[in-house]
């Protein structure tokens, strides 16, 4: 009798979790999508961030309003960094150490809000390099939310090869790590890590990223992965080795269709929606090379010759580069594809256009977030590979015959525009991409399924629920 009260009072006890997101639209948004998971199953979500972050998140449903409450820390002012600067949108690729510098400086107000508020457990990201040690003297539970997959994890190794840094030059990174013991093809490409080694400006806070992936997985008390064993179940099963922690899949986390963040959402979503309506089912392909990569001149020219060669329907969203001199695609573009191609430039409603039933392939950067969200409605992805873990993605999904990967010089990464033509026909219209086109649709299931989605997160609050509420109050 007393053992079944004790498991009623699990199952009654409501945890207080802390989320503390990186500055980047594609972290803010999973760690909202899984803090509204948490609030749905009557826990309460302390969603830590900066003003202007908070600003761009979709609004709360009504039913979720009182259960997930917005901590609000201004981002302290730095030298390199504008002050309306607070997301990686808003700052050039080469300045993105300078937006982590200030980040840093949030250890204070972050360590001050946990103190005062004393949650259950602090869920943060890679960034968070210094959170761990102030958790654990606050008696506070921690987990790292990876959203990076569990073969992205494998390739990057144990916590202990993180913080050595040992891989120094871009050939390091072409090669299967000594630490995984199967066969795998997921690694980097030459031009993928020569242009990373070399695309910032000197690493102005004195940590990489290794670094702090190395500790904020090191000092965790549990990994969450945004990704499922039945995917990538050898990757997960090497992780667990590797950490020698409790790692948990979250499931994809599909996001929301009605909830794509930013205020001008309707307008935009009006005048898109109006081109996609004149379109055939499945015939459009949506450009976009996510919201930090951005390509050479050269290579957007390239990509654009491509996509008029293809004869393919396109929807392109380019991001707005103010900095940017020359125009981001050629003269005359435009008027030559007339109305087979709408090119727009800014914020645009992704979830909404991947939804719409024209689309039927997805010309990606392969960001682990725009994957998910593309997959998840069967759009067959065509991979062009920019910068961070985006290469490794790419190669995982090819080596299960999902997409096309557009042909590049492996050393400098340069394409012509006859591949980009090529591999767009081939993903959308040609006899022999019908397979591509079946196993993207079969993905949906996989990648789109709530249910199953709902079943990882309800394994993960039982095992935040386990460890129970040890904190100092």
């Amino acid at each position: 009798m007393q053992r079944q009260a004790k498991m009623e009072k699990k199952e009654d006890e409501t945890l207080h979790v802390a989320m503390f997101p990186w500055l980047a639209m594609g972290h803010l948004l999973p760690f909202l999508n899984i803090s509204k998971l948490l609030a749905q199953k009557g826990h309460k979500v302390s969603f830590i961030s900066t003003p202007r972050n908070i600003e761009r998140l979709p609004k709360l449903p009504p039913n979720l309003s009182s259960s997930i409450t917005f901590v609000s820390l201004p981002l302290p002012p730095i030298p390199n960094l504008p002050p309306s600067s607070e997301c990686s949108i808003d700052v050039p690729y080469i300045n993105q150490q300078s937006l982590k510098s200030a980040f840093d400086l949030l250890q204070l107000p972050v360590t001050e809000f946990l103190r005062r508020s004393s949650p259950d457990w602090i869920i943060y990201d890679y960034t968070s390099h210094w959170l761990p040690p102030v958790a654990t003297e606050l008696g506070i539970k921690k987990a790292f939310f990876s959203l990076f997959n569990a073969s992205a994890l494998c390739f990057m190794g144990p916590p202990s090869s993180l913080i050595e840094d040992a891989r120094t030059t871009p050939d390091d990174f072409t090669v299967v790590p000594p630490w995984i013991p199967f066969e795998s093809d997921v690694v980097f490409r030459y031009h993928e890590v020569a242009r990373y080694v070399e695309k910032t400006e000197e690493d102005v806070t004195g940590i990489s990223d290794s670094v702090r992936f190395g500790y904020s997985i090191g000092e965790s008390d549990a990994v969450f992965v945004r990704s499922c064993p039945e995917f990538e179940p050898e990757w997960f099963v090497l992780l667990r080795d590797l950490y020698q922690k409790p790692v948990f899949p979250t499931g994809f986390l599909p996001p929301p269709v009605s909830e794509d963040h930013e205020d001008d959402g309707d307008a935009t979503w009006a005048r898109i929606k109006e081109w996609l309506d004149k379109q055939r089912v499945n015939s459009v392909v949506y450009v976009s090379l996510g919201t930090e990569a951005s390509l050479p001149r050269e290579e957007l020219a390239e990509l654009a010759l491509g996509l008029e060669k293809s004869k393919v329907p396109f929807f392109w969203a380019l991001r707005n580069e103010p900095t940017r001199s020359e125009p981001l695609i050629p003269d005359g573009f435009e008027e030559r594809v007339g109305g087979r191609g709408m090119v727009h430039v800014g914020w645009v409603p992704q979830v909404k256009i991947l939804s719409h039933e024209s689309v039927g392939g997805f010309l990606t950067h392969c960001g682990w977030n725009s994957v998910v969200e593309g997959l998840g409605f069967g759009r067959v992805p065509i991979f062009l590979p920019v910068l961070n873990e985006q290469g490794l993605n790419t190669r995982l999904l090819r080596g299960k015959g999902i997409g096309v990967e557009i042909p590049r010089n492996e050393r400098d990464g340069t394409f012509c525009s006859d591949s980009v033509a090529d591999s767009v026909r081939l993903a959308m219209i040609d006899d022999a991409g019908e397979l591509k086109r079946t196993k993207a649709k079969m993905m949906k299931g996989l990648f789109g399924n709530r249910d199953e989605n709902i079943l990882y997160v309800d394994e993960l609050i039982d095992y935040m629920k386990s460890k129970g509420s040890s904190h100092v109050g």
